[in-house]
């Protein structure tokens, strides 16, 4: 039963608490009001015995002097006659002592007959015959045995300071219990119907104020190893704990995404730079001995021999070595070159490069050059840059290519667009690598050189792609590095 209470959840358990919590409270209060009512219910009963008994002293004084016992009976039983009498209120039995402490008058002579001792008669009243005939005692007292099923008032009959005997009346301790019940019976009904009232609104605001916790621990159950692309948390925003927490959680989800994608570009890039390094270490290892084949052919046909069938077979191997040359070379890619600051003329010079093949195939080129001044920036490799970037969306454009160039104080950017195909976001992490999968016209140089380039030009470069259009975006700094 504790595991299931432990492992229940908030939606059930803070309304179930809520629930014990005001059924609780109805009960201990109902409880309260009912021993209030108890206690007055008996003392209102012992103060109108006291009073009544106070009254009977004084009015027996005359029947006990002139020993006039029908008077002092008739005194006693006033009481009981009445319409209107309230009989939980009546004395169960009057009986008047004399000042010996026999029996000088009573309400049930049958029961307690003249000059009898009561305490031999009844047991109950020999534990207070005592108490009640004691001479010192001169105010009325009560008497409530924990053994007996009555309690008694007893009030010293005293003339001129003399006492001339005792005034006992006894009432049962059950007399005022009806009058108790029935107000237990109106208290439990409301009761009842204020539960009835309370109950469901602790429910609801029990569930309402679990609900925003549920959805904390729904969000974060679906977190694994990694952030889902599509999670969508609607948790409530406030300033109190649980709104703070739900505040908290979003900025902790925000900055794991963040942090996801920071490592995967991380990943990206230094996939890519041991593939540029493994490239250039290639590269240079196969340079050497095709200089030298290249060579050989060279001057095998200055000092060989003018057969045509050798010399077909030797320019069928030049053209093959020079295209691995021209292969090679395009992994080597290498920044300090020596080139003019760039100029707006040089970016306009790319677009005319580049016009014919997008005539070649109808598409509208869109262009916007922002430069207006030189930048310092090596020409020669920004223009790499755009070209590649531009064939590239060509080739994989429908009907638009747009291209724009522009600056601020502190970089220089090129952004190219194209409406061809969507890139998955799988392919992302492939698309700057040489002979990837992905190069369907081509062995994805272009790309790699772009990568590469950007990245030593201390710039970086960001693709966006969704249905209908895809973007390369290039930012170079315009700051040395000190």
């Amino acid at each position: 039963m504790k595991h299931f209470t432990r492992d229940l959840s908030l939606r059930y358990k803070i309304p179930l608490r809520v629930l014990v919590l005001a059924s609780i409270t109805a009960i201990l209060v109902t409880a309260s009001i009912l021993f209030r009512v108890y206690d007055e219910t008996r003392n209102d009963l012992l103060r109108h015995a006291e009073s009544m008994g106070r009254v009977l002293a004084n009015t027996l004084v005359g029947p006990i002097t002139h020993d006039d016992v029908w008077r002092a009976y008739e005194i006693i039983n006033s009481p009981y006659r009445g319409e209107s009498l309230d009989q939980t209120q009546i004395a169960e039995t009057i009986l008047v002592l004399d000042a010996r402490g026999q029996v000088f008058v009573s309400t049930q002579p049958a029961q307690y007959p003249m000059l009898s001792e009561p305490g031999r008669l009844d047991p109950e009243y020999a534990a207070i015959i005592d108490l009640a005939t004691d001479r010192n005692d001169v105010k009325p007292s009560v008497v409530d045995p924990s053994d007996s099923s009555r309690l008694f008032v007893t009030v010293p009959v005293i003339s001129e300071g003399a006492r001339l005997g005792t005034l006992i009346m006894s009432y049962s301790k059950t007399l005022f219990m009806p009058r108790f019940v029935g107000i237990a019976q109106r208290a439990a009904l409301m009761t009842l119907l204020a539960l009835a009232v309370l109950l469901p609104l602790a429910w609801y605001w029990g569930h309402r104020m679990a609900k925003p916790l549920v959805r904390l621990a729904g969000c974060m159950d679906q977190i694994g190893p990694s952030v889902p692309e599509n999670l969508h948390c609607d948790l409530s925003e406030s300033h109190d704990e649980i709104g703070r927490a739900g505040t908290s959680f979003k900025r902790m989800l925000k900055e794991l995404k963040e942090k996801e994608q920071l490592e995967q570009e991380i990943m990206a890039s230094e996939r890519l730079a041991a593939v540029g390094r493994l490239s250039a270490g290639i590269a240079h290892e196969i340079n050497n001995p095709l200089g030298g084949m290249l060579n050989a052919i060279n001057t095998f046909k200055r000092h060989g021999p003018d057969d045509p069938r050798t010399l077909k077979t030797l320019a069928l191997l030049e053209r093959g070595l020079t295209q691995i040359k021209d292969t090679v070379a395009a992994l080597l890619v290498e920044t300090r070159v020596e080139s003019h600051p760039l100029s707006r003329r040089d970016i306009e010079d790319t677009r005319t490069l580049v016009t014919a093949e997008a005539a070649e195939k109808t598409l509208e080129l869109i262009w916007e050059n922002d430069i207006t001044e030189d930048l310092p920036l090596p020409s020669t490799l920004v223009r790499q840059i755009l070209l590649n970037l531009l064939l590239n969306a060509i080739r994989a454009a429908d009907k638009r290519v747009e291209c724009q160039v522009y600056r601020d104080s502190r970089s220089f950017t090129l952004v190219v667009k194209n409406d061809g195909a969507h890139i998955v976001d799988e392919d992302m992490a492939f698309l700057f690598e040489p002979f990837s999968r992905l190069s369907h016209n081509g062995h994805g140089l272009g790309l790699w050189v772009t990568y590469q380039i950007a990245r030593q030009l201390n710039g970086g470069i960001v693709v966006e792609s969704e249905p209908g259009e895809t973007r390369f975006s290039v930012t170079l700094s315009l700051q040395e590095e000190s």
